[in-house]
């Protein structure tokens, strides 16, 4: 077996080693490198990787991650938008055998064309700028993601895993394709330089089949973003103000999707919303009629 130690064990090596790769932390892309190795050895253990999986890494940065997930796992797969992070990847794994750089943005890669219906797992340490909007991407692109353990800000985090009263847009977007739950809280002497706040280390289990079909999702969101719109007020009054609809239409099919129109977009669940937008497509197709 190729051995896949090629790293610093200590902080003072890792930083010296920064130095040396002329890096400098990015804060336009909310990069802070994750120095402790025992929060890397809690992150694959709560990814359960084996043999058996493939893994996709996300922004592996300096590779503390990318080095656990070759220990444990059949392949790895990095993807690396930065030129001198992915150069300094490859030089240090691109001789393992089971191994495979891309070097791209995440927000742009098509996930079903680069894994092509092989199942695989998602573990990264996912920038705080873009984290939320990488989720967002691979979850709306692959249909064979077995599961996602990635570290965001805790606050984006929360967001993500919340419930009633407190949902959000981004709790909907992720919660009509996975289930999720929190992993553990990593502080920020973990990092270097060390951020202002919180990560969270979450998990995200995708569907048997998603809540929201893919062609039905832009009309979905135009309704949840309609909804959200006006947090302070009720929820037919949001979508009084950003439709067409008079208020007793609308009024009208909140109630039949028995949801009482004085409730706030953020009390809603996901299957409400689900049923609140039958609803809605029934009442837009009488309209038309």
């Amino acid at each position: 077996m190729t051995d896949t130690r090629r790293l610093p064990t200590k902080k003072r090596d890792w930083i010296r080693l920064i130095e040396e790769l002329g890096l400098r932390p990015n804060k336009g892309r909310g990069q802070n490198f994750l120095l402790d190795p025992e929060v890397i050895h809690a992150i694959a253990k709560a990814a359960d990787i084996t043999r058996d999986d493939w893994v996709i890494e996300i922004g592996p940065g300096l590779g503390i991650l990318t080095q656990e997930l070759l220990a444990r796992a059949g392949t790895v797969t990095a993807i690396e938008i930065d030129m001198v992070l992915a150069s300094h990847i490859r030089a240090t794994f691109g001789d393992i055998p089971d191994f495979a750089l891309v070097q791209g943005d995440a927000l742009a890669i098509n996930f079903d064309e680069l894994v092509r219906g092989r199942p695989f797992r998602i573990a990264a340490n996912l920038p705080y700028s873009a984290g939320a909007a990488i989720v967002q991407r691979f979850l709306e692109t692959s249909t064979s993601l077995r599961s996602a353990t990635i570290m965001l800000q805790k606050e984006v985090g929360e967001r993500i895993l919340a419930e009633p009263p407190n949902m959000s847009i981004p709790a909907v977007a992720v919660q009509i394709s996975a289930s999720g739950y929190e992993d553990f809280i990593v502080p920020p002497e973990s990092f270097w330089p060390s951020p202002a706040v919180d990560s969270m280390v979450l998990t995200l289990v995708p569907h048997e089949q998603p809540l929201v079909e893919r062609a039905d999702r832009a009309r979905f969101f135009a309704l949840v973003n309609a909804g959200f719109r006006h947090r302070r007020k009720n929820i037919a009054n949001s979508l009084h103000d950003e439709t067409r609809f008079a208020k007793s239409a609308i009024a009208d099919v909140l109630v039949s999707a028995s949801i009482d129109p004085g409730r706030r977009a953020q009390t809603l669940s996901v299957i409400e919303w689900i049923d609140l937008f039958a609803a809605w497509e029934r009442a837009a197709l009488t309209a038309q009629a």
